[in-house]
């Protein structure tokens, strides 16, 4: 098969969005199917990029977060697709580029790829300390009723748990197919921890050997609501010796930095490329702490799950659902506080017994992602077949 992907929010320097497809593309080259991408760039190029391509569209940088772009030129979109004659096509989000795929007259079998919440993404962000999650829902039942238009014009809407597939389907959005992500497991595994790693972030912490490290890993956006999570890190780290290494960047940077100043064992590790060390840190520490109550699935939830360690993750979407007893603490999303006390109890926990119950969740509960794209690629197998029966 050919497959297609109009990626609007796909950057070098993303965050999921970029490992997934990064994913896809070496998967799909594996598997024999050829995976094309489009995206928005810094101008009109072709790659080729690990056993596919990426066609990139000349756009505008996005105005908050300049290593985005904008799609707005359906027609070259189309004009690319037409070239291409894919056998499926994947609208990757509910905004242009889901459109442009949505509008695209060819003979392909098309699926919306539901990516992100953008109701929990934001208003639930900013609203649910007024009003809760229901009513936020009820409030934009406008947008709803635009998703349930735009996934009309679909074959399938692929999401990435039966949770979400529930949400959706309570909201009239059409056709969901539940089709779970996964994680390498040979990369994030408690194998990985390394003494000298952990040693060398205590230290650039400031704090003593003895000392609990924690972990998060997050772009700097308001869903991901780091500023609950710093303000709960410093408020534990007064009842026992902590420290807090914080990987990402994005564009409220300045003022995650700002609420940075002053707090002593955190450091803010930046934008992190290198893989193995993200895995050695994770198997190395103590405890990996979430703010993010918009998750559709949570990897990093499920690495740092996968790595051995236990979790403090808001008690609503993806990470709720990566979520389970002996190695999750949960607390209300935003709620500093609850935060705190997650936390301490997550690092006053058995350490062992959390381990063992993260290994039974590695096992039970995530899958990888060699099982996810082998559902996925059999989903649009079927869906491909049943378009062609339908065009003749």
């Amino acid at each position: 098969m050919k497959i297609v992907d109009v990626a609007e929010f796909y950057a070098e320097q993303g965050g999921g969005v970029r490992t997934y497809i990064h994913q896809k593309l070496a998967a799909g080259a594996a598997a024999g199917h050829e995976i094309v991408i489009v995206a928005p760039g810094p101008e009109d190029k072709v790659e080729e990029k690990l056993g596919g391509r990426i066609v990139w569209v000349k756009g505008p940088p996005m105005p908050f977060d300049p290593r985005y772009f904008v799609l707005y030129r359906q027609k070259a979109v189309h004009q690319i697709l037409d070239q291409e004659r894919p056998d499926v096509v994947e609208g990757s989000s509910p905004w242009s580029g889901g459109w442009f795929a949505a509008r695209w007259r060819g003979q392909a079998a098309k699926t919306f790829i539901f990516h992100q919440d953008p109701v929990a993404v934001y208003p639930q962000t900013f609203l649910d300390r007024f009003l809760p999650g229901p009513r936020i829902d009820k409030l934009f039942s406008p947008y709803w009723g635009y998703l349930r238009k735009l996934s009309g014009h679909y074959d399938a809407t692929v999401v990435s748990g039966g949770w979400l597939a529930e949400r959706l389907r309570r909201f009239g959005v059409q056709r969901p197919e539940p089709v779970p992500f996964g994680i390498d497991k040979g990369r994030f595994t408690p194998d990985n921890a390394d003494d000298a790693v952990r040693r060398r972030w205590l230290t650039t912490c400031g704090v003593g050997p003895d000392a609990s490290l924690v972990v998060g890993i997050s772009r700097f956006h308001p869903e991901k609501r780091i500023g609950t999570i710093i303000e709960a890190f410093k408020r534990a780290s007064k009842t026992r010796p902590m420290a807090f290494v914080l990987f990402g960047d994005g564009p409220t940077r300045k003022r995650v930095h700002k609420l940075a100043q002053g707090v002593k064992g955190l450091h803010l590790a930046g934008f992190v490329k290198d893989r193995e060390l993200i895995s050695a840190t994770l198997a190395s520490a103590d405890a990996f702490l979430h703010g993010s109550a918009a998750e559709t699935y949570g990897l990093v939830v499920a690495e740092a799950i996968c790595s051995g360690l236990p979790i403090v993750v808001p008690a609503v979407g993806g990470a709720e659902d990566l979520a389970g007893p002996g190695y999750s603490e949960l607390y209300t999303p935003g709620k500093a506080g609850e935060c705190e006390a997650a936390l301490l109890r997550c690092l006053g926990g058995d350490r062992e017994a959390q381990r063992a119950a993260a290994r039974t969740a590695t096992e039970t509960k995530i899958g990888t992602m060699a099982d996810h794209f082998e559902g996925l690629f059999a989903l649009y197998a079927r869906l491909a077949a049943e378009r062609g029966r339908r065009n003749g």
